[in-house]
């Protein structure tokens, strides 16, 4: 399981927004270690972000997306006190799910 990732979401006239920074290295595949071997790749593959039982942003991510990549998104709804939870898969298997209230 990856490092927790920094969320917050905040409401307002109705409009809930969601900023979000994962923590993940983000591998290309083509870069080169100190001995001059592959590093292989390791990315983030899809991100799912819910308000409740709906999806509100669905992703997919590839070898380009930076190093600790960050997010923000506006969705309708949402009101202070409910919960955003936002979970990411990468393609060495690995997962993360994390959750903000709404403010």
């Amino acid at each position: 399981m990856g490092n927790p990732m920094k969320i917050r979401a905040a409401n307002k006239d109705g409009v809930t927004e969601v900023k979000a920074l994962i923590s993940h290295e983000m591998e290309t595949g083509q870069r080169k270690d100190a001995n001059g071997a592959i590093v292989p790749a390791w990315f983030i593959t899809e991100l799912v972000a819910k308000h409740g039982d709906k999806v509100v942003l669905a992703a997919e991510f590839g070898s380009s997306v930076s190093k600790n990549p960050y997010l923000a998104f506006k969705f309708k709804g949402g009101a202070k006190g409910e919960k955003v939870v936002v979970s990411w898969k990468d393609n060495k298997g690995d997962s993360r799910t994390d959750e903000a209230v709404i403010g």
